[in-house]
Protein backbone atom coordinates (compact mmCIF):
# COMPACT_ATOMS: atom_id res chain seq x y z
CA UNK A 1 0.00 0.00 0.00
CA UNK A 2 1.42 3.60 -0.68
CA UNK A 3 0.99 6.86 0.92
CA UNK A 4 -2.25 8.89 0.66
CA UNK A 5 -2.26 12.66 2.16
CA UNK A 6 -5.01 14.16 2.66
CA UNK A 7 -4.62 18.27 3.51
CA UNK A 8 -7.62 19.97 5.09
CA UNK A 9 -8.15 23.79 4.97
CA UNK A 10 -6.63 25.54 7.72
CA UNK A 11 -8.58 25.41 11.33
CA UNK A 12 -7.68 28.97 13.62
CA UNK A 13 -4.39 28.99 11.60
CA UNK A 14 -3.60 25.03 12.60
CA UNK A 15 -3.25 22.94 9.38
CA UNK A 16 -4.62 19.09 9.73
CA UNK A 17 -3.07 16.65 7.22
CA UNK A 18 -4.53 13.08 7.64
CA UNK A 19 -2.17 10.34 6.12
CA UNK A 20 -3.33 6.75 4.72
CA UNK A 21 -0.99 3.37 4.23
CA UNK A 22 2.75 3.43 4.64
CA UNK A 23 5.01 6.05 5.76
CA UNK A 24 8.09 4.66 4.63
CA UNK A 25 11.13 5.39 2.14
CA UNK A 26 9.07 4.54 -1.19
CA UNK A 27 6.86 6.80 0.54
CA UNK A 28 8.29 9.50 2.43
CA UNK A 29 9.42 12.32 -0.09
CA UNK A 30 5.48 12.49 -1.18
CA UNK A 31 4.86 13.50 2.29
CA UNK A 32 7.86 16.17 2.10
CA UNK A 33 6.63 17.28 -1.00
CA UNK A 34 2.90 18.22 0.30
CA UNK A 35 3.97 19.50 3.51
CA UNK A 36 6.68 21.76 1.33
CA UNK A 37 4.51 24.73 0.46
CA UNK A 38 2.41 24.47 3.71
CA UNK A 39 5.85 24.83 5.94
CA UNK A 40 6.99 27.97 3.55
CA UNK A 41 3.83 29.73 4.32
CA UNK A 42 3.55 28.54 7.52
CA UNK A 43 3.12 31.66 10.25
CA UNK A 44 5.30 31.45 13.57
CA UNK A 45 3.13 29.67 15.79
CA UNK A 46 1.67 26.95 13.08
CA UNK A 47 0.70 23.62 14.54
CA UNK A 48 0.42 20.90 12.00
CA UNK A 49 -1.74 18.22 13.10
CA UNK A 50 -0.72 14.73 12.16
CA UNK A 51 -3.36 12.13 11.90
CA UNK A 52 -2.34 8.88 12.05
CA UNK A 53 -5.38 6.46 12.31
CA UNK A 54 -5.20 5.10 8.98
CA UNK A 55 -1.21 4.67 8.70
CA UNK A 56 -0.41 1.43 9.08
CA UNK A 57 3.31 1.11 9.25
CA UNK A 58 6.23 3.98 9.28
CA UNK A 59 9.71 3.58 8.81
CA UNK A 60 12.84 5.31 9.82
CA UNK A 61 12.66 7.58 6.58
CA UNK A 62 9.12 8.47 7.35
CA UNK A 63 9.89 9.38 11.07
CA UNK A 64 12.98 11.75 9.36
CA UNK A 65 10.01 13.54 7.15
CA UNK A 66 7.78 14.28 10.72
CA UNK A 67 11.08 15.21 12.10
CA UNK A 68 12.19 17.39 9.13
CA UNK A 69 8.46 19.40 9.85
CA UNK A 70 9.10 19.71 13.11
CA UNK A 71 12.33 21.42 12.71
CA UNK A 72 11.20 23.78 10.20
CA UNK A 73 8.47 24.70 12.51
CA UNK A 74 10.78 25.29 15.42
CA UNK A 75 11.09 27.36 17.14
CA UNK A 76 7.32 28.71 17.83
CA UNK A 77 5.13 25.87 15.32
CA UNK A 78 4.86 22.26 16.66
CA UNK A 79 3.99 19.15 15.35
CA UNK A 80 1.00 17.13 16.63
CA UNK A 81 0.66 13.23 15.88
CA UNK A 82 -2.98 12.35 17.02
CA UNK A 83 -4.59 8.66 16.48
CA UNK A 84 -1.24 6.89 16.02
CA UNK A 85 -1.85 2.79 16.17
CA UNK A 86 -0.38 1.39 18.68
CA UNK A 87 2.27 -0.17 16.64
CA UNK A 88 3.36 3.60 15.34
CA UNK A 89 3.02 5.01 18.94
CA UNK A 90 5.51 2.36 20.05
CA UNK A 91 8.07 3.42 17.37
CA UNK A 92 7.30 7.35 17.87
CA UNK A 93 7.95 6.76 21.81
CA UNK A 94 11.25 4.75 20.86
CA UNK A 95 13.08 6.56 18.55
CA UNK A 96 11.39 9.78 20.85
CA UNK A 97 10.50 11.40 17.59
CA UNK A 98 7.98 13.96 19.39
CA UNK A 99 7.66 14.87 23.10
CA UNK A 100 5.00 12.14 24.97
CA UNK A 101 2.71 15.83 25.31
CA UNK A 102 2.50 16.09 21.70
CA UNK A 103 1.08 12.13 20.87
CA UNK A 104 -2.81 12.85 21.65
CA UNK A 105 -4.94 9.63 21.77
CA UNK A 106 -8.35 11.56 20.56
CA UNK A 107 -9.07 14.56 18.32
CA UNK A 108 -10.81 16.40 21.42
CA UNK A 109 -7.46 15.94 23.49
CA UNK A 110 -5.92 17.58 20.20
CA UNK A 111 -8.46 20.49 20.69
CA UNK A 112 -8.20 20.68 24.11
CA UNK A 113 -4.58 21.49 23.59
CA UNK A 114 -5.11 23.80 20.71
CA UNK A 115 -7.58 25.80 22.95
CA UNK A 116 -5.19 26.38 25.63
CA UNK A 117 -2.08 27.28 23.44
CA UNK A 118 -4.67 29.60 21.94
CA UNK A 119 -5.66 30.94 25.09
CA UNK A 120 -1.60 31.53 26.55
CA UNK A 121 -1.23 33.50 23.17
CA UNK A 122 -3.96 35.65 23.85
CA UNK A 123 -3.95 36.06 27.74
CA UNK A 124 -0.12 34.75 28.55
CA UNK A 125 0.48 31.76 30.03
CA UNK A 126 -0.57 33.08 33.64
CA UNK A 127 -4.20 32.84 31.90
CA UNK A 128 -6.43 31.70 35.08
CA UNK A 129 -10.06 31.59 33.19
Amino acid sequence: MSLEVDIYPPVNGNQYVVLTGRLDSDSHEQLDDALEPLLAAAHPSMVLVLELARLDYISSAGIRSILKARKLLAPGGKVLVVHPQAQIRKVLDMVQALPVSDIFATTAEVDAYLDKLQREMLHGSDDEA
